[in-house]
This record gives structure tokens, C-alpha cells and sequence, in this order.
């Protein structure tokens, strides 16, 4: 895309998108998976490689699918249960949609994801060039979270925060959410028959906070996570739409452009592919604060941050991993790679770079973080 900030119309320029489908639409709420539906969705992708565009699919429904197979009524809490859901119900999801873009002669590929694969940055660009890989191959990837193996401190939590990682991995355009909502409403239209459909907002506005809902039965997501991968995906540059999968043809007419559902567009124009894997990560291994001067010279010249602007460190961080930058009320302000490890950075924080050698005995970079390698919040 552009130099400039996307907005709707933009949609019909999209090269690459994400397509987010979620469990209650995949298993027609948690009745099995949904043949005919499914078939829909895949005529429709099909239908946008015809014009183009390259589909990159985030699909639900492994626990939800797993669940039916097994005779369960509801969704279990032991996280073992959980897993077993999804290694019965893993095989029937990638069968069904392997099986629906055989009609059309084009093959599918599985992936699974662990939010390890995306924070290792030599995973990290490993993923980036099986999918893109895939992609000029023709192959439409059908992506899904590991939840056999993935335990809570290192799952994603839902499904939508994993598209909204995958858009930025494969800078896609747009990323596509399609759930059983008609979109973002400014109140709960279950028991508010005056609520409004929102039908377009900045992604970072703070006023989405109020409106955006919980998690229904069967996932794990819901508005609020919706808005928080919007979110992750503007920091990339992305548009998201949330729209409900069931309007006919809903891809087709999102990619021309008709206003359906709540477009949440980004701030800014797509920023480099480094700083957009930095901005992704939601794992960070120790926190910086930084005093109103490094702040300013930060938001305002976009450079490095010195030892000299530091005022405290703590976490259990290495050199090359991800930190968080606050300010001296804690408020975030930008997250970057560190350059020293924790115990080296105890002792420059607070010094001017010139005497970073004399303190340590040698000098790995003058920068704790190199503007590279960071990304203001």
C-alpha cells in the first residue's frame, strides 16, 4: 500500500488479507462444523484469488469441533481436557477445509502456531517465509493456534490476536474478522434495541474500551479481543473490519469496498518490517524507566534511547530481547530490543555513553535500545 493512512477505500487495492472466522460461525454454535457454510467461505476465497488477492485463513473450531466428536456439552476448564478437544476436533477442522478447496483444484496448507513461534525472532522470519512461500505457490494457508501442546503462559488467548499477528507477519492490508455479530455497536444490541452499529473509527480510540463486550460459550474471544487485535494489526498499518460471516458474500463485498460491519483503521501508514514484529510481541522480559527527556526525544525524533535517559530496569532480560519503556508514572511509551543484559544495564542506566567502557570494560553499542529496533507506543 501507500505512504498514506488506509481507509475503506482502500480495501479494493488489498494484495494479501487475513480472514479470521470464528468457532460459533464454523460449528453454526457448536452444532459441528457447518459443511455448507464452510463451502461458502471457500468459494468466496477463491473468488478473491481470482482477483488478485491472496487469502491467508485463521481458522477456529478445532476445540468447538473436538468437543462435538466427544460427546461434551460445554466448553472445559482443565487445560488438558482442552487439549484433547483440540487434537480430535484439529483433524476433522483441516480435513473439512482441505476437502472444500479441492473442489475448486486448489490446495490447502495446515500451520500451527505458538506465540513462541512469533516471539523468537529466528522463528519469527522462519514462519514469514514458509507462508510467503506458500502463498506464491498458491497455496491458501490455513492457520490455527497450537492447542495441543500450547499452555496458558504462552498461548496467544484467542484467535483474533493470532490473525492479528499473522496479518503483520505477512503484511497483509486488511485483516477480516467474521463472527455471528453484525460488528461493533455502541452498546450491547442483545439487550439494547437502540444500540447503533458503529461503522467506522480510529482503531486506538479510547472510547471503544466502553462498548467492547466479552467472550461468548464457545470461544475464547469476543469484542474486546476483536479491538485489541485491531489494534495490534493498525500498528502495522492494517485495516480490520469485524463483520458477521453470515452476510452473503461478505469477503467479496468488504474487498470492493461496501460499507458492512465496523472498519477500525490505524493511525499511522505501515511501518518497517522489524519494528512491525516488534510491535506484534506481547511477551516482554523486563521493563525500562525512562525519564520526561528520553520520553520527548522518543516521540518526537524517533531516536535511540541512551543509558543517560534511563532511571530504572528490572526483569530478568538478555541482550537482543524484548523490554517495555515506561515512563516515570508508568505509563507504556515505547518497546524495543535491549542491547545489554539486565546486569550490564544496572550499571550504565543513568550515565552518558562515553562512559559506558570505563563502567563495563567495553562497549557492545552507545544505545541501550537502537531506534531500529524500537517502536514508540
Amino acid at each position: 500500500m501507500s505512504a498514506q493512512v488506509p481507509d475503506r477505500a482502500s480495501l479494493d487495492r488489498a494484495r494479501c488479507v487475513v480472514v479470521k472466522i470464528g468457532s460459533s460461525l464454523l460449528t453454526n454454535d457448536g452444532r459441528g462444523l457447518d459443511e455448507v457454510a464452510i463451502g461458502g467461505w471457500v468459494d468466496q476465497l477463491i473468488a478473491l484469488r481470482a482477483l488478485g488477492i491472496a487469502p491467508v485463513l485463521v481458522s477456529s473450531g478445532a476445540v468447538a469441533e473436538g468437543m462435538v466428536r466427544l460427546g461434551w456439552h460445554s466448553r472445559p476448564s482443565e487445560l488438558h481436557e482442552l487439549q484433547a478437544a483440540a487434537a480430535v476436533g484439529q483433524s476433522g477442522l483441516v480435513q473439512c477445509w482441505e476437502g472444500h478447496f479441492a473442489r475448486h483444484g486448489v490446495r490447502s496448507a495446515q500451520i500451527l502456531l505458538t506465540h513462541d513461534d512469533l516471539s523468537n525472532r529466528k522463528r519469527y522470519l522462519n514462519a514469514r517465509s514458509a507462508l510467503r512461500t506458500l502463498i506464491s505457490l498458491g497455496v491458501v494457508p490455513v492457520i490455527n493456534e497450537n492447542d495441543t501442546v500450547v499452555t496458558d503462559e504462552i498461548r496467544f488467548g484467542d484467535n483474533d490476536t493470532l490473525g492479528a499477528l499473522v496479518a503483520n507477519l505477512v503484511e497483509a492490508e486488511a485483516l477480516l474478522l467474521l463472527t455471528d455479530q453484525e460488528g461493533l455497536f455502541d452498546a450491547d444490541p442483545r439487550s439494547n434495541p437502540d444500540a447503533q452499529l458503529i461503522e467506522e473509527c480510529d482503531a486506538d480510540d479510547p472510547r471503544l474500551d466502553a462498548v467492547a463486550g466479552g467472550g461468548g460459550l464457545l470461544g475464547r474471544g469476543g469484542m474486546a479481543t476483536k479491538l485489541r487485535a485491531a489494534r495490534l494489526a493498525a500498528r502495522s498499518g492494517a485495516l480490520t473490519v469485524i463483520a458477521s460471516g453470515r452476510q452473503p458474500d461478505v469477503l467479496l463485498r468488504l474487498l470492493r469496498g461496501e460499507s458492512l460491519g465496523t472498519l477500525l483503521k490505524p493511525e499511522h501508514a505501515p511501518i518497517t518490517a522489524r519494528k512491525r514484529w516488534i510491535a506484534g510481541q506481547l511477551q516482554v522480559r523486563g521493563t525500562l524507566v525512562i525519564d520526561d527527556g528520553a520520553v520527548e526525544v522518543l516521540r518526537t525524533h524517533g531516536s535511540s534511547l541512551l543509558p543517560v535517559g534511563v532511571r530504572q530496569v528490572s526483569g530478568r532480560f538478555k541482550r537482543g530481547d524484548l523490554v517495555v519503556c515506561v515512563d516515570e508514572r508508568g505509563e507504556r511509551v515505547a518497546k524495543g530490543l535491549v542491547n545489554y543484559d539486565i546486569a550490564e544495564a544496572e550499571l550504565i542506566i543513568g550515565a552518558p555513553s562515553r562512559e559506558i567502557e570505563a563502567r563495563l570494560g567495553y562497549v557492545e553499542s552507545p544505545e541501550l535500545i537502537h531506534r531500529d529496533n524500537l517502536v514508540v507506543l
